[in-house]
Parts: C-alpha cells; structure tokens; sequence
C-alpha cells in the first residue's frame, strides 16, 4: 500500500486529494478544494496576477502541512489550463518548488497538454461506473478549459477520443460576460463563443457514439446540486446521481439571469463560483442541446471523482 498525495491546480479552484493505494483502487484519506482563481486575467494578460499566485502559495502551503501530518511518500501536482497560456510560469514553477520540495525532495507542479488532462479526468471519472452503460463521453467543465473525452466501444475504460476547448467559466465571465447580471447581448455573444469552440471539439470526437454522459468538476456538481433542490451540498448524494434535462436546464438558465446577489444565497453554491457559474451554465446549456441532438442523450450523471482520482492513479 502506498499513501500518494495528488494537487489538481486549475484556473479557479485548487484541489487535493490523499489517498491510499491498493491494486489500482484509492482509498480516501482526505480530499479538500480552495478556490485561489489562479487564472484571474490570464485570458486579457497572459501572466499569472501577483496576489492570484500568492493566494495559490497560501493554499498550497496549507496542503503541504497536511501531506506530511498524513506521511505521504509521493506527490504529483498537475496544472491545467491558465498555466498553459502564461508568459511567467517560472515564478510558479518556482513556488510550487519549494513549498512542494519540502515534503517530497524534487517535486514540482508539472503542465499537462489537453489531451493529458482529458485522459486522467476520464480514468478518475468512470472507475465505478457500470461498463453495461458504456461507452461514455466524459465532459470535464473548468475554469479556462474544457475537455470532452469519449471512451472506446470495445473497452469503456479506453480513451479513444479526446479534445480541449478553450474555454471554461472563468475564461468565458471575463471574456463576455461583464454585466450583473449579464446583458442579452452578452449573452449571445458568449454563446457564439461556446458554439464555435464545442463545434471544434465534437467534430474531432464522435459524441453520437456515447449512451452516457458524465460530468466532472465543481460546475457540473453545483449544478445537479440544484436541481436537486438541496439546500446544501451533499457530496455523498450528489455523487453518480443522475439528472434530467428537463430539470438541469431550467436551473442553467435562472442562473444566468440572476444577480451574483442571488446566486450567492443558494444553498450549495460555492462563494468562490458565484461570479463565473453563468458562464458555467451556459457551456452545459449548450453541450446539452449538442448531446441531445446527436446522441439522444438526455440525462447528466454527475461524478465527484475526475482528473484529482486520475492523477493519484497515475502515481501508483
């Protein structure tokens, strides 16, 4: 057995996840996500803000003290999207160095391609998903990107096909959606955006071969959180739950014509994901009304394992 420590650094959120490793299956020791919105005007900017990487440091320090109370003997530290697009990585590189090498002597955050993070989000995502519901296209909604990944006909646990659009949440909020809450006009303008980079992704992967799409990562959950009706997040419920278009999309439009105000006092709503779940909302309307119309696909099952259960997989 093996006790592994992996760091999912994204552009909004930073995750982590220790866990114990038995013939290929993870045990949870703790898992844990912080929202540093790493990403903040990376889109405009190409850099990495000063107070965006030390609000990463803060919340990477904090994880490192938790890795060595847990004895952990191998760590892997992933980021993603903002990381791919900046001009001044080194200082985070270097960050990441020494907080990180502290624990484990040599360790680093290291950049995953597209491709990369679409293949470690499909293995966390589907370990315990019944392979009779196969093949499944796996949809992976972040901050600055977004990964859609469709498993092989003859192994469900087999990437066959994979893309990386560039865009997420966060990228979309700052790039269209200014107002509070957004204008029409905004509005439409992003939804030119998602349909263009979606256009891309599903003419590289054969969706209509998938009988099961499964979403990852914070927007996805929020938003099957909602449609729930819960009054708060319930990791354990939410997990492998499915929901129904007619219920999913009613709550991705309400959010997009709500005020950040009122998205605020929702119940599950994480207050790091109020100013961006509309961007959010608007991605999954969009992949819905793809999905539906080329796979006959009309339910969502959300998982609460993703890309962090891929990385501590990798490390075993």
């Amino acid at each position: 057995m093996a006790r592994v420590a992996a760091v999912d650094c994204g552009t909004n959120s930073i995750r982590l996840l220790i866990a114990d490793v038995t013939d290929g299956r993870l045990v949870d020791v703790h898992r844990e996500m912080r929202i540093v919105r790493l990403g903040q005007g990376v889109d405009a900017t190409g850099e990495f803000a000063p107070d965006a990487l030390a609000r990463t440091r803060a919340a990477l320090s904090a994880y490192a003290a938790l890795m060595r109370d847990h004895d952990v003997t191998a760590v892997r530290m992933v980021a993603t999207s903002a990381a791919r697009d900046v001009s001044n990585r080194e200082e985070f590189f270097a960050m990441t160095s020494e907080v990180l090498g502290a624990v484990v002597p040599g360790s680093v955050a290291e950049v995953i391609t597209g491709a990369q993070e679409a293949e470690l989000s499909f293995r966390g995502a589907v370990g315990e998903l019944d392979p009779a519901t196969a093949p499944f296209v796996v949809v992976d909604l972040g901050g600055g990107s977004t990964e859609v990944v469709l498993g092989s006909t003859e192994d469900p646990r087999v990437v066959a096909s994979s893309f990386s659009a560039d865009i997420g949440c966060v990228r979309l909020t700052e790039r269209c959606l200014h107002s509070d809450p957004p204008t029409d006009d905004e509005i439409a303008a992003a939804r030119a955006v998602v349909r263009e980079a979606l256009g891309e992704a599903l003419r590289v992967v054969p969706v209509e071969q998938a009988h099961t799409w499964v979403g990852v990562a914070g927007t996805m959950t929020t938003l099957a959180a909602l449609a729930r009706r819960m009054t708060t997040y319930d990791s354990d419920a939410i997990h492998l739950s499915s929901v129904g278009f007619e219920d999913l999309l009613p709550v991705c439009a309400d959010l997009l014509a709500m005020t950040r105000a009122q998205r605020a006092v929702l119940g599950p709503m994480h207050e790091g994901r109020v100013d961006v779940i509309g961007g959010g909302a608007l991605i999954v309307q969009e992949l819905a009304e793809m999905l539906g119309e080329r796979a006959g696909i009309h339910t969502l099952v959300v998982s609460e394992h993703d890309i962090l259960d891929g990385i501590a997989l990798s490390i075993a």
